[in-house]
């Protein structure tokens, strides 16, 4: 089981959850499923990652992460990012 760190936030109707690992991300219509469906990611890709050593994993950008925090909205954003760790 590894270590990952996400960050979660709130995009038009649903969160999204990007990991700060390996660029993987999940979405869903709250935390809880936007955090699930990542961690099927990350579990889905680690049989290919141990088996194909040439598959690139890299952790996001500064500039990536940049975008990822001010995708700009209709409204301000009310609610505040989420930096989380989860075990997968």
């Amino acid at each position: 089981m590894d270590f990952y760190t996400f960050v979660l936030r709130k995009s038009s109707d649903y969160w999204v959850a990007l990991c700060l690992e390996n660029g993987l991300a999940g979405q869903g219509e709250n935390k809880e499923e936007a955090i699930g469906k990542l961690k099927e990611a990350i579990e889905s890709l680690k049989p290919i990652w141990e088996s194909e050593p040439d598959v690139l994993t890299a952790p996001v950008s500064i500039k990536e992460l940049h975008e990822f925090l001010t995708i700009e909205e209709p409204e301000p954003l009310t609610e505040a990012y989420e930096l989380r760790a989860m075990y997968a």
